[in-house]
């Protein structure tokens, strides 16, 4: 490498800790509020089909089979939305994806409180699962690029966060709304919040200044300016050299470069064998507790344990990846939710139901959302979200193959402990390549 080529690569690492020097500003808090605020309504988007399942197979006269393919279509949607949606915000930007994300998810969630067949449902969550898969990667690579370096894991943390959180406050509504408005107006009341979440986002959250650096034109130089000004950041006389070419293109073939193609394969692993047994018990959780012998409130409040312990351990691990390693923390969070899952036969004579699932989320989820933070940090900002996406939507086919695997284990009867035990394994094999990815 010459002279000329260490000096662009030392005028773009400096551009991209711009933001780390000073307090950090009202447009920051306020672009991970409203990313945190969007979580929220996604955890309950996405899980809304979980404590209504009982209720739609009843209206509906859907089966146990046609229920998982829903659960499945949906997050096939997820699946395809990541990677090949949310990769175009490295081409058009994160702001007009995610307006139209967010646009996309309100409308087909309020028209799937107006299906009366398999098939409209069938539709109405794929499209829901194709928006919210490139939004989630979207989200991710905006609060990414608008947070000090530091805080970077932190940030990420506290906006996923939102999605467990957005999962337990669902079923605190759904609980005792649903026996009395019936499971359309669930669909309906998130459809018609989510699409004014999209007037906020549209007047409230501004484009990424990193973004603006790889468009290069003197017209993003002023956006960017302003932007800075408004952060109370020094303004730019120009973009680092390098910003100033033809943007790279972002497509899966930049993530498999000799440079990265060991770490990319190896994220990619970890994701899909975490979505794996995650997904299940999101899907399946509420229903397994009913076949057991339990009400159908305590289904619901299942996942609420579930979840409610995954807001505290994704905010935790946030906190504690800013002075530990964040992959070997993340390997250590899924080694304890797999060894817990494995334990489950035994623990669940001897524990309360909600305390042991409280626990289980606190490690499972908390370690997935690092996953969040790690695919982030591993990429830079040209391909981030592709990167982002990538490793979501090739991780979302494990959200695709559990909930189905489940559902064939349920139909054939299998007890609960049986599939905790069946689902703990993934999780084993997850945290050790966590843990070899080697990412702070």
């Amino acid at each position: 490498m010459d002279i000329s080529e260490n000096s662009t690569s030392a005028a773009s690492e400096t551009f991209e800790n711009i933001l780390d020097g000073g307090k950090i500003s009202r447009v920051q808090i306020r672009v991970v509020f409203i990313s945190f605020l969007l979580m929220i309504l996604d955890g309950f988007d996405i899980t809304s089909m979980s404590f209504t399942a009982q209720r739609i197979s009843e209206a509906l006269q859907i089966s146990a089979t046609n229920l998982g393919a829903i659960f499945s279509v949906t997050l096939a949607g997820m699946m395809i939305g990541a990677m090949f949606i949310a990769p175009y915000a490295d081409k058009i930007g994160r702001r007009k994806m995610l307006i139209l994300s967010v646009f996309v998810i309100g409308v087909s969630m309020y028209f799937t409180g107006l299906v009366s067949t398999l098939w409209h449902l069938i539709v109405l969550r794929t499209i829901t699962g194709l928006a919210v898969g490139s939004m989630l990667a979207n989200l991710t690579a905006l609060t990414t690029e608008y947070t000090p370096t530091k805080y970077r894991s932190f940030s990420v943390a506290i906006i996923s966060a939102g999605f467990p959180l957005g999962a337990t406050l669902g079923g605190i509504i759904v609980a005792p709304v649903l026996p009395v408005y019936g499971w359309e107006s669930i669909f309906i009341g998130l459809g018609i919040l989510t699409l004014f979440m999209t007037l906020v986002v549209y007047f409230a959250v501004p484009e990424s200044i990193q973004f603006l650096r790889t468009v290069g034109t003197s017209a993003s130089l002023l956006k960017a300016n302003a932007l800075l000004k408004s952060m109370h950041r020094k303004e730019l006389t120009s973009f680092p050299s390098a910003a100033t070419h033809a943007i790279p293109k972002a497509s899966v073939f930049s993530l498999l470069a000799p440079s990265m193609r060991t770490k990319t394969i190896q994220l990619w692993a970890t994701f899909f064998l975490v979505f794996v047994s995650l997904y299940f018990l999101m899907s399946w959780l509420p229903k397994l507790v009913i076949n057991a012998g339990l009400s159908e409130s305590s289904g619901v409040f299942s996942a609420v344990a579930l979840n409610g312990g995954g807001v505290i351990g994704t905010l935790l691990l946030g906190w504690f990846a800013a002075n530990i390693g964040l992959t070997k923390l993340i390997g250590c969070f899924l080694a304890m939710a797999g060894t817990l899952m494995l334990a489950f036969g035994v623990l669940f004579e001897h524990l309360n139901l909600f305390v042991l699932l409280f626990v289980i989320g606190f490690f499972l989820q908390g370690g997935f959302v690092g996953m969040y933070s790690a695919s982030a940090k591993l990429y830079p900002t040209e391909v981030r979200a592709t990167g982002v996406g990538w490793a979501l939507g090739l991780g979302r086919f494990g959200a695709v193959v559990g909930p189905y695997v489940g559902g064939l284990f349920i139909a054939s009867g299998y007890s609960m402990q049986f599939n905790f035990l069946i689902f703990s394994v993934p999780l084993l094999i997850a945290s050790v390549l966590a843990a070899g990815l080697k990412i702070r």
